[in-house]
């Protein structure tokens, strides 16, 4: 007799903790549904508080947030911008979008964000910014990123799309990622940690990159009646609804419980995953607090088959995983654009072999105890 089909654990999935679709409905009801609505100010201050900066300016997702605050921070044509080989590459795109040209530097083997030691021997006269990208949920060295910049005079910008609620200890205090550099990108897509099904923002302590990235996000259009439609420069169509933004305020009611959850999985699974030969577990370095937006695992040589394969066995059990980013210095369009500088493979090692052997399995809020002690167990069958 055919057995069953094991029900699906999918890699990740939005959480909604209650007040979602009053809020909604509300905005509807209200008939504030575009890009105007008292949801909107409310997230936009929230989300900000919660970052420790002053401004906050929604938008429509993660890349849009990138282009806006790099944009706003003076980013053009003929300057270079440092920022990881391992990093998802919306904030690639976004450099790329301004005539910028990116300039790669390896992963560091035990964060797996830019390694801080190979920052300096990319800088050069063209050098505007160094990119940090706090990849996974875990945050770079900013304390490390800080002292570079300032030694050289540059600025430095966050993506941190991927680490809602981390923190960053620099000089002996904790910070929260997100409100360290000049400027900083969130997403708020449907699998983060916090969401709004689509959805982005700008963080910032600066007065004026605030009021940039405000006209820059809607069409540069005047703030009068008169000048409303004279338009000073190139702008562009990255508002959030009033809708979305709903949905982000009830998210940011439970904005802590969100980034404990998270973290709790993170540390079931640590205990169900630890000592099996070949399973490398996420970081967690002095420096950082890792939120664990995904948990990530490498698998080693010792494991005894390879990454495709382990994924390939988790599938047939109905778990669904995902990949690592593929290296930046690898891709296609880039190189076929001649947007890199020439540099050889072998110069990424630990990009690479993050690409070649990483994966992450699912952990999504709301995930029961269950989900999580079968992930794990079909782990270990298949050694």
């Amino acid at each position: 007799m055919t057995q069953p089909a094991k029900p699906r654990i999918p890699v990740s999935q939005p959480y909604q903790w209650g007040n979602e679709i009053p809020y909604v409905t509300k905005a509807l009801r209200d008939n504030w549904i575009s890009s105007a609505g008292e949801f909107l100010g409310r997230f936009e201050t929230e989300f900000a508080k919660y970052c420790n900066v002053r401004h906050g300016v929604a938008c429509v997702n993660g890349t849009v947030a990138c282009h806006l605050a790099f944009a706003a921070a003076g980013i053009g044509p003929g300057d270079e911008v440092i920022c990881p080989d391992f990093t998802m590459m919306a904030p690639v795109f976004s450099i790329m979008y301004l005539g910028a040209k990116p300039v790669f530097v390896d992963a560091d083997a035990r964060s797996w964000t830019i390694d801080v030691t190979k920052i300096e021997a990319a800088i050069t006269y063209k050098t505007k910014a160094i990119l940090a990208v706090h990849i996974y949920g875990h945050p770079c060295d900013m304390e490390s990123i800080l002292r570079i910049a300032k030694k050289y005079n540059l600025t430095v910008l966050e993506d941190a799309a991927e680490a809602h609620g981390a923190d960053v200890q620099i000089g002996g205090e904790w910070r929260r990622a997100g409100g360290i550099g000049l400027a900083a990108a969130f997403s708020f897509y449907a699998n983060k940690n916090i969401t709004t099904g689509e959805g982005g923002m700008v963080v910032t302590d600066d007065d004026g990159i605030a009021e940039r990235v405000r006209s820059l996000k809607n069409l540069r259009l005047g703030n009068t009646n008169e000048t409303r439609f004279i338009h000073d420069g190139v702008g562009y169509q990255y508002r959030m609804t009033n809708l979305h933004a709903a949905i982000g305020c009830a998210q940011m009611e439970h904005a802590d419980d969100a980034r404990a959850a998270k973290i709790a999985i993170a540390e079931q699974y640590h205990s169900l995953l630890a000592n099996i030969p070949g399973v490398a577990l996420p970081p967690s370095c002095e420096w950082g607090r890792n939120v664990y937006w995904v948990y990530g695992i490498l698998i080693e040589d010792e494991f005894g088959v390879g990454r495709a394969e382990t994924q390939r066995r988790l599938a047939a059990e109905g778990i669904e995983t995902r990949t690592f980013f593929y290296p930046s210095h690898r891709q296609p369009h880039l190189i076929q654009q001649k947007a890199l500088a020439p540099s050889p493979d072998d110069a990424f090692p630990v990009s690479n072999r993050l690409w070649e052997r990483g994966l992450y399995i699912p952990s999504y809020i709301g995930m029961g105890d269950a989900a999580i002690e079968r992930v794990a167990a079909a782990i270990r069958a298949i050694r």
